[in-house]
């Protein structure tokens, strides 16, 4: 298939969604600096080929105490659920957090304790991290990549780090491009979009739920899976 034929399929379809969620605490901040920078990129790359692309941010700074209480109740404020459910609607992500001792932020990881398990299915991801050492390099391959796995999004292969040295590094805008070009590539070929309509059905789903093919209420339930009708007494 064609890139022509590709962007031709988008098109028939809304725009482009691009969510940047970030979890830089500073201003400015490292964290979201590399993730607007890396949006850019990609949003540009698509607008090139020919498709059209809207972007937004979710910073998780100025919600972090309606996250705190979101882990405790189970209940999101209503600035969380507005995040939440932009997230869902989102086609690509740029999920960008610092590093601190060692690990991802702990706004982050909450913020994502309180997603339903299925928001995040085959949604193209390009993964990020700031620190303020190169030593933590690694975090982003040892603890968001595995943590988006379970998510079941789609992380693009090529991750981003900067620590204060990259910053002036020819290196890091390769790695940024990159990147880009991947996500681009996976959303223009409606790659995720394809997995998660063909296969929807096929997850574990949370039951009226913030995902957006999640079911709403008892009159969306398939009644006729196995699962439900061993439930049902086996009928």
């Amino acid at each position: 298939m064609t890139d022509g034929a590709l962007v031709s399929d988008r098109q028939e379809l809304d725009a482009v969604r691009l969510v940047v969620l970030s979890a830089g605490v500073s201003e400015p901040s490292s964290t979201r600096l590399l993730a607007d920078r890396v949006a850019q990129k990609a949003m540009d790359l698509m607008r090139e080929a020919g498709a059209s692309v809207s972007g937004s941010v979710i910073e998780l700074g100025p919600l972090a105490v309606e996250i705190a209480q979101a882990v405790v109740s189970g209940f999101p404020g209503e600035r969380l659920q507005s995040a939440i459910e932009r997230l869902a609607a989102a086609d690509a992500v740029v999920a960008s957090t610092p590093v601190y001792k060692a690990g991802i932020s702990g706004v982050f990881k909450s913020f994502v304790d309180v997603l339903d398990n299925d928001l995040l299915i085959a949604k193209p991801v390009i993964l990020a991290a700031t620190a303020g050492t190169a030593r933590h390099a690694m975090v982003v391959d040892d603890q968001l990549r595995p943590l988006f796995a379970f998510l079941r999004a789609l992380p693009v292969p090529t991750s981003l780090f900067a620590a204060p040295e990259d910053w002036s590094s020819s290196a890091l805008g390769e790695r940024i491009e990159r990147a880009a070009r991947e996500l681009s590539t996976l959303v223009l070929s409606e790659v995720g979009r394809s997995i998660a309509d063909s296969a929807w059905t096929g997850y574990q789903h949370q039951f009226a739920g913030y995902a957006t093919r999640a079911e709403r209420g008892t009159s969306d339930v398939d009644y006729t899976t196995d699962l439900m009708r061993l439930a049902a007494g086996g009928r």
